[in-house]
């Protein structure tokens, strides 16, 4: 019986999609070969430094807005689309994007959120990868409540669909803990 997309399971972790090998070889070429930025986004009323780095990918016209940012379309780089492919046949969705987090140490972090954008349309599927260093992800229900914890590993999945950005919100957050870098690459489906 096919259940409707609000009656998915918001949250659903694979440990190892990507064998070890698989995720070195992606993680090494991703952090080597992409040209990364630290943008500036408004938060609060006032412009701010993101505390991690990011790159944007994307089908041509594609376009994303978060926090006051504006992503252009950028080709897909050649590391990523094999990757793409294999979430789309595996999970039984398009994604004609990806938004990439480069988190180089502990100091680095995501804040509280969640990804509603409009253009994501109301129950979004996102596919979020990890790469490099464990790091910790809280999510936590929209309305208030006590926060679960999640230890993203290496070449983990993390899928999120279903009610998961309209009823939860998620946050990678700072660590004192000496880590080492971790890459986090998002696939969703931006409605033009």
């Amino acid at each position: 019986m096919h259940r409707a997309v609000a009656d998915l399971e918001p949250f659903v972790y694979r440990a190892h999609y990507l064998t070890s090998a698989q995720a070195d070889q992606l993680f090494t070429r991703l952090r080597t070969e992409v040209t990364w930025r630290q943008q500036s986004l408004r938060l609060f009323g006032r412009r701010v430094k993101q505390p991690r780095l990011t790159a944007w990918f994307s089908d041509p016209g594609i376009t994303y807005q978060y926090s006051g940012l504006r992503l252009a379309a950028n080709a897909w780089h050649a590391a990523l689309k094999p990757l793409r492919r294999r979430l789309e046949a595996d999970l039984g969705v398009a994604f004609n994007s990806v938004l990439l987090n480069a988190y180089r140490d502990g100091a680095d972090a995501m804040g509280w959120h969640a990804d509603d954008e409009p253009e994501l349309g109301p129950h979004p599927v996102i596919a979020s990868i990890s790469l490099g260093a464990t790091r910790r992800m809280l999510i936590r229900p929209a309305a208030g409540g006590r926060s679960q914890r999640m230890q993203l590993a290496h070449g983990s999945l993390l899928l999120m669909q279903g009610t998961s950005q309209a009823q939860w919100r998620h946050c990678v957050p700072r660590t004192r803990q000496q880590v080492g870098p971790r890459i986090n690459l998002t696939f969703r489906h931006i409605r033009a």
